[in-house]
C-alpha cells in the first residue's frame, strides 16, 4: 500500500557545525543510509542527486560549488552549471556512481544507477548494498512500461524500502491528478513483490519544489519533502539467535597464540559463548573477543573482530563459525537466483568457481528452470543464460559449502560465480533454498580402493584426453594407443565421441549447451574407470578449453594427460572422412567445431602431435613414452 509520510511539524534538532572539529564530530555520531536511485533515461536522476548535493553543500563534493563560485553565478545558474558538469561525468560511462553527502542528522551514499535496459547487471551491482530504493518517473510521461524492472530488482535483492519520486511536477502544472495516476500504476507494480512501506513525493528537481522545502505550487501535498523522508527512515535489522562468523584470517602473531580473524555477517559474541566449525564440528569456548579498539565482552553484527579459544581446533580460511547450541546447514545442491553479468553464454553443466562469504568451491549449472522478464515478470524457458538475464537455477557443488537463503541471511545466501579460464565474475547468485537430495544422497565407503585395484592391475589409472578437430585423427591415434598398451599388459578402455552418442548420450545435440553436458558426462565416466585402475582414452573434439579444464581438476593434474591433436582445418578439411564438412559447408551442418561452432584450441597441452606431419608409430611411441614417466 502507498502511504504518505507525515509533514515534519518541528525542526531538526541538530544545529550547523561552527568548525572542522564540530563537522567531524558531528559526522561520527551519525547513521549511514544507502540510496540506490534508478529510473529510466531523463527521468532526472542526476539533477535530483545534484540537488541533493547542492542542498547540502558537502564538502565532500565541493567540484561544482568552487566552479559556480568562481563564475559568481546566482545561485540557480550555478545550481545549473553543477548539473551540467555531473550529467557530462555520468555520461562518460556506464558505471554506477556513488555520491556522498549528508544533513545535520545522517550520512547518505547514493548510488546513481544507468537507466538502460542492458545495463541490468550494473543496476544489480549499485543496489546490492542499498537500505532503499529511490524510484523515478516523469511527471509529463507517466509510468512506462519499463519501470517493473529496478522495482523487482530492489524486491529481489531484499531491499523493503521503496520511494516513488514523481519528478517534472512542473512540466504538468504541478497537477495533483498527474502525480495521482502515477502513484496507482506504480502500486500496481508493487503490490506483490513484499515491500514493507512504499512512499510517494512530487517534486521538481530542477526547481527545488518538495526537495529540501515544501513547495507552495504543491498545497495539495500534505507530506514530507524528500530530505525530510530520508532523514526519518528507519532501518529495522532483523534480531537473530543464529551467529555466523566467515573466518578470513587464521592469525598466528606468536607460535602460542591463535587468533580467528573475521566479521559477525549475523547475531552477536560473548566471551565464553561456545562456538562450532560448521563443517568439521569442533567445539571450543570464546577466551578473548579483540577489536580495533582493543579488548571487548560483545561483538554484534557488523563488527570486525579476532577471536581466541581455549583450545585449539581445525579452522582455517572459508570456515563458517556458530553458537554451539545454533549449528549452521551446508549443502552441495541449491536452487537460486543468477543475474548474468558476462558476455559469455550460461550454460547447462558448465563449471565454474563459486565464492559463498569466505568459501571457495567449484560449481556447475545443472537446470536452467526459467529467465525472468524484468518488464512483464513473466517466466520464460530458456537454455542458456545472456548478458542481463535474470534466471532461476539450480547448481551443484563439488564439496558442500555453509549457506542459508539469501531472505534469512545475505551473507550466506549470496555468491558469485567465477571463470575458470579468466578469473572474470561471470554471475551473482542468491540463493532460494537446499534441494532435498542434497541431504537425501549421500558417499558409501568402499573396503576395495582405487589403490587395491592398481595393485591388482600392475599400473597406475591414467586418463589420455585427445582433443582436435573432426577428421584430426583422435580416434585413429587413440585406438592405436590403446592396441600399444594392450599389447604391453596394461589394462585400458577406449571412450570414442561416436560410440558414446549411441548410447549414454544419445540424448544430448550439437549445440553448445550439449557439447558442455557431452564432456561432463565423459569426464565423469572417465574418473570412475580410473578409479577402477584402468587407463582411459577419450577420443572427443571437446571444443570448449573450460571444459578440458574442467576435465583435468576433476580428474586430478597427476592423472590427466591433454594431448591437443593439431592437424589443421585444411588437413582435416581434406580427408572429411565421415563427408561432415561438405554438409557444413552445403549449411546442412551448422555447429560443426571449426566451421560452424568455435573450437578452443588448447594453450598448453601436455603433448601436441600433428598427423599430417608425423608417422602413426612415432606418435604412439611418443604418447607411450609421456605415460610411462
Amino acid at each position: 500500500m502507498t502511504k504518505i509520510i507525515p509533514r515534519r511539524r518541528k525542526p531538526l534538532p541538530a544545529s550547523e557545525p561552527q568548525s572542522l572539529c564540530d563537522f567531524l564530530e558531528q559526522q561520527s555520531r551519525q547513521d549511514l543510509l544507502r540510496v540506490i536511485a534508478c529510473g529510466n533515461e531523463n527521468t532526472g536522476k542526476s539533477t535530483l542527486i545534484s540537488r541533493l548535493l547542492w542542498g547540502s553543500r558537502q564538502a565532500l563534493e565541493l567540484g561544482g560549488l568552487q566552479t559556480a563560485s568562481k563564475h559568481n553565478n546566482t545561485q540557480d545558474k550555478g545550481f545549473a552549471l553543477w548539473v551540467d558538469e555531473l550529467a557530462a561525468e555520468q555520461a562518460q560511462g556506464s558505471e554506477v556512481t556513488y555520491h556522498h553527502l549528508s544533513t545535520q542528522t545522517r550520512k547518505f551514499i547514493v548510488a546513481d544507477a544507468p537507466g538502460h535496459e542492458q545495463y541490468t547487471h550494473k543496476l544489480f551491482m549499485g543496489a546490492s548494498t542499498a537500505e532503499l530504493a529511490v524510484v523515478l518517473v516523469d511527471a509529463s510521461q507517466g509510468v512506462p512500461k519499463q519501470t517493473p524492472r529496478p522495482i523487482y530488482l530492489a524486491s529481489l535483492i531484499g531491499i523493503r524500502q521503496l520511494l516513488l519520486v514523481v519528478n517534472k511536477m512542473d512540466l504538468v502544472g504541478f497537477a495533483p491528478e498527474a502525480f495521482q495516476r502515477s502513484v496507482e500504476i506504480f502500486r500496481g507494480f508493487t503490490s506483490t513483490l513484499g515491500f514493507e512501506e512504499v512512499t510517494a513525493i512530487p517534486v521538481s528537481a530542477l526547481k527545488g519544489d518538495n526537495v529540501t522545502q515544501i513547495s507552495v505550487n504543491t498545497p495539495w501535498y500534505c507530506g514530507a519533502t524528500l530530505v525530510e523522508y530520508l532523514e526519518r527512515l528507519e532501518i529495522i535489522a532483523p534480531e537473530s539467535e543464529r551467529l555466523v562468523f566467515p573466518v578470513q584470517w587464521v592469525n598466528r602473531p606468536q607460535a602460542s597464540l591463535c587468533g580467528l580473524s573475521g566479521y559477525v555477517a549475523q547475531g552477536t559474541l560473548s566471551v565464553g559463548d561456545e562456538v562450532r566449525v560448521t563443517l568439521s564440528g569442533q567445539t571450543a569456548a570464546v577466551t578473548d573477543i579483540i577489536s580495533t579498539h582493543g579488548a571487548v565482552e560483545k561483538a554484534f553484527s557488523g563488527d570486525a573482530v579476532t577471536l581466541k579459544l581455549n583450545k585449539e581446533i581445525e579452522v582455517s580460511r572459508g570456515d563458517v563459525i556458530a553458537l554451539g547450541q545454533h549449528p549452521l546447514e551446508s549443502t552441495d545442491q541449491f536452487e537460486a537466483t543468477l543475474v548474468w553479468m558476462n558476455k559469455e553464454k550460461g550454460l547447462n553443466g558448465r563449471s565454474y568457481y563459486i565464492k559463498l562469504a569466505t568459501q571457495w568451491a567449484s560449481a556447475s549449472i545443472t537446470n536452467i528452470k526459467y529467465r525472468v522478464d524484468t518488464n512483464t515478470l513473466a517466466h520464460h524457458a530458456c537454455k542458456q543464460l545472456q548478458l542481463n538475464d535474470i534466471s532461476v537455477c539450480t547448481l551443484a557443488l563439488n564439496t558442500p559449502l555453509v549457506f542459508d537463503s539469501y531472505q534469512h541471511n545475505r551473507t550466506l545466501g549470496s555468491f558469485i560465480l567465477v571463470d575458470r579460464i579468466s578469473n572474470a565474475t561471470v554471475a551473482a547468485g542468491m540463493i532460494n533454498h537446499s534441494l532435498r537430495r542434497a541431504q537425501n544422497v549421500h558417499k558409501q565407503a568402499l573396503s576395495i580402493n582405487r589403490q587395491d585395484r592398481e595393485k591388482l592391475n600392475g599400473h597406475q589409472g591414467k586418463v589420455i584426453w585427445f582433443t582436435g578437430l573432426s577428421g584430426s585423427g583422435k580416434s585413429t591415434l587413440a585406438n592405436a594407443l590403446e592396441i600399444e598398451l594392450h599389447a604391453s599388459g596394461y589394462r585400458t578402455y577406449l571412450l570414442d565421441g561416436d560410440n558414446v552418442r549411441q548410447g549414454l548420450n544419445k540424448d544430448l545435440g550439437f549445440t553448445d549447451a550439449d557439447r558442455v553436458e557431452n564432456i561432463r558426462r565423459i569426464a565423469e565416466v572417465a574418473k570412475l574407470m580410473m578409479d577402477a585402475g584402468l587407463i582411459v582414452m577419450t577420443a572427443f573434439i571437446s571444443p570448449f578449453r573450460q571444459e578440458r579444464q574442467m576435465a583435468r581438476e576433476l580428474i586430478g593434474e597427476t592423472n590427466f594427460i591433454e594431448v591437443f591433436v593439431s592437424t589443421p582445418l585444411e588437413v582435416c578439411e581434406q580427408r572429411d572422412v565421415k563427408g561432415l564438412y561438405k554438409k557444413a559447408r552445403a549449411g546442412q551442418l551448422p555447429n560443426l567445431s571449426g566451421v560452424g561452432s568455435p573450437y578452443e584450441a588448447p594453450e598448453a597441452s601436455d603433448l601436441e602431435i600433428n598427423t599430417g606431419k608425423i608417422k602413426l608409430d612415432d606418435a604412439v611411441a611418443q604418447l607411450m613414452l609421456r605415460i610411462n614417466t
